[in-house]
């Protein structure tokens, strides 16, 4: 039988000329039923609080628990406990997230406070949980519209359907290059059939697209990947 695989992915979300909370590796992959740790470090800000924050596709943030270095136990929020969930920390400014027995699909934040900006910072780290069996998204590619191609830059839209969960991982290469410099990604929304759509935009000259070179949006999810490729002699009549 084929086993259900949870993939921990992060990304970073802060406030400029704040503290910036960092986890460590950046990614993890882990079988369901087993334990998942995830380190936080809260850079600068020592002598704080670590705080966790789980978020199910569709739903709101919960809180779980934050954890102060002097204290014994961590403190819980409604709903949450250990065993399932514990922390520990191995500094001032190290921490970690311990779940036992993972298996769902989930958002987890690593937030504190900066005093000295008066602003809370945070880590996002994607919990993806997933069955093999589940479809691959679909993904169309649209080239640079008529209007685009009179300035001196063009954008690419990759529009993203059916994903089985509420996040995928969107990547650009052009010439077979990997590229993030003019990417943007919207938020996934909700389609009328449960499953998630969003779209990606790739902004880039318009040399780039006349020169004819081969770009491709690849997305991942939920342990599927799908891919579109596309150039300008493609679009040619």
């Amino acid at each position: 039988m084929l086993g259900i695989l949870c993939t921990l992915i992060t990304a970073l979300a802060g406030i400029s000329g704040v503290t910036v909370v960092t986890q460590s590796p950046p990614d993890l992959t882990k079988s369901k039923g087993q334990t998942v740790t995830m380190d936080c470090n809260l850079g600068t800000v020592t002598g704080s609080t670590a705080r966790w924050y789980k978020q199910v596709p569709g739903g709101i943030p919960q809180f779980v628990l934050f954890f102060y270095h002097s204290h014994s136990t961590p403190t819980y929020g409604s709903g949450f406990s250990s065993p399932k969930f514990t922390s520990k920390h191995t500094s001032k400014s190290d921490y970690s997230l311990i779940i036992n027995d993972v298996g769902d699909s989930a958002v987890y934040y690593c937030e504190t406070w900066d005093s000295s900006a008066s602003a809370a910072v945070s880590h996002l780290f994607f919990s993806l949980c997933s069955d093999s069996t589940l479809p691959a998204p679909a993904v169309t590619l649209f080239p640079p519209s008529s209007e685009d191609l009179q300035s001196l830059q063009v954008t690419l839209v990759c529009l993203v359907q059916d994903v089985s969960v509420g996040f995928a991982d969107v990547r650009w290469t052009v010439g077979g290059s990997p590229v993030t410099s003019g990417v943007f990604t919207g938020p996934a929304e909700q389609q009328p059939n449960k499953k998630f759509r969003m779209s990606s935009y790739l902004t880039t000259q318009t040399s780039e697209w006349s020169s004819d070179k081969e770009f491709s949006c690849e997305v991942s999810a939920a342990g599927t990947s799908a891919s579109k490729k596309m150039k300008k002699s493609d679009c040619s009549t």
